[in-house]
């Protein structure tokens, strides 16, 4: 009994570990996994592409913008515009905007933003709304969208833009804003009445979503510098002994940085959109010409040898260099055959030699069609016996013969 009892609880043991390697890895999404060291700050994938930083940091402004008007036509709610912007800028630190056009990304971001956040709007009303600010901009007639084959192709665009944002972030689509953290904050330094700094604040934090300052700070950093700038600005002394930030686990280095880069965005000229898409696209074809040179270098490596040549006047060598590519060899050069052929050559090619040296050695064999027309006893009987050969299934017949009957 001591045997079958032990016998079981080792069954039981292995049984139990099985069941722990069974057990799925478990995922740990945070905002610490989001932040972006400095060194992948300095240089981006569109730097890498050829686009200079100024330009850069205006696409940036300029689609930050456009995803804030487009919430605001759509009425989304704030945080659905903030989560957009911020979705936005992370995706343009992995991808380049080179290669990925910058209204399209903006569309996919204000649509997956607005799934996050609950408050869903159709791909045709953000297609809708783009076209009516791109008019704006570019001071044309306003005009509806026509929904021809150039709306489906867009459309399109936009559906594969969002699968891509969601791969490149790895579904890791949540962001914590500091809307909520301001107020709290002010309501614990006694200001939750002063609705001056409490406004201030709540700008501040808005306009910061042009900046790289969410993919770089905590949000509690963040809403620590608004106030900071905004009481600075209306004059409202606050704690500094021991300093107010430090209840909120924020420093003074962090905060000023967040502050030097929200008053630069104030300083920077008002950009035109056209100029951008015009560096934008002379990136591209740059981008372009040096992909298909690559190619061609795979796919034609050339060497370079020296050929010693012999004169036989003074009896001194020369070396005189020569590009000679790798892949010829001393093979016969190969025909290539085109495959548009004049209606005179189909027809000269519709009978190949081969068929027709055929048909000259062949012996045209008589078959049942042949006698059936005949009542002739004789010529039946010469049928049936040449049926009865043993070699008539080995003899081939001619198909133009058989053709003919």
């Amino acid at each position: 009994m001591c045997k079958m009892e032990t016998a079981t609880m080792t069954f039981l043991d292995v049984t139990h570990d099985r069941h722990k390697l069974k057990q799925p890895t478990k995922v740990l999404l945070t905002l610490s996994n989001v932040l972006l060291p400095k060194e992948k700050l300095t240089s981006t994938p569109s730097m890498i592409d050829g686009l200079d930083f100024e330009t850069e940091v205006d696409l940036r402004i300029v689609g930050c913008e456009w995803i804030q008007t487009a919430g605001i036509l759509l009425k989304l709610p704030q945080v659905a515009m903030a989560t957009g912007q911020v979705l936005f800028q992370r995706f343009y630190y992995t991808k380049s905007f080179v290669r990925h056009p910058m209204e399209i990304t903006a569309m996919a971001c204000t649509c997956l933003a607005s799934k996050v956040e609950e408050s869903p709007r159709r791909i045709r009303d953000v297609i809708n709304v783009y076209h009516h600010i791109r008019q704006v901009l570019n001071q044309k007639l306003i005009t509806p969208l026509v929904l021809d084959q150039n709306y489906v192709q867009k459309k399109t665009q936009v559906i594969k833009a969002e699968r891509r944002v969601l791969k490149e972030l790895g579904f890791c689509v949540h962001v914590k804003h500091p809307h909520k953290l301001i107020v709290m904050y002010l309501q614990a330094l006694g200001f939750e009445k002063h609705q001056s700094i409490m406004q201030m604040s709540w700008n501040y934090m808005n306009d910061s979503l042009q900046t790289d300052v969410f993919v770089q700070f905590d949000p509690e950093t963040i809403a620590c510098a608004c106030i900071y700038l905004s009481a600075r600005k209306l004059q409202i002394p606050l704690p500094k002994s021991p300093a107010w930030y430090c209840l909120f686990n924020s420093n003074e280095t962090d905060i000023q940085d967040i502050c030097r880069k929200i008053l630069k965005l104030y300083l920077r000229p008002k950009v035109i959109t056209e100029d951008l898409e015009r560096r934008v696209e002379e990136s591209k074809k740059e981008y372009d010409y040096a992909k298909e040179k690559a190619k061609e270098a795979m796919v034609h490596p050339v060497v370079q040898t020296d050929l010693v040549i012999p004169i036989p006047s003074n009896g001194i060598t020369v070396a005189v260099p020569r590009n000679i590519s790798s892949t010829t060899t001393n093979k016969k050069p190969i025909k290539i055959r085109s495959k548009s052929r004049t209606p005179l050559e189909i027809k000269s090619r519709s009978k190949s030699p081969r068929h027709l040296k055929k048909s000259k050695k062949r012996k045209l064999v008589p078959t049942y069609r042949d006698y059936k027309d005949y009542k002739d006893y004789k010529d039946y009987k010469d049928y049936k016996d040449y049926r009865s050969n043993e070699n008539y299934k080995s003899k081939s017949r001619n198909y133009n013969y058989r053709k003919k009957y």
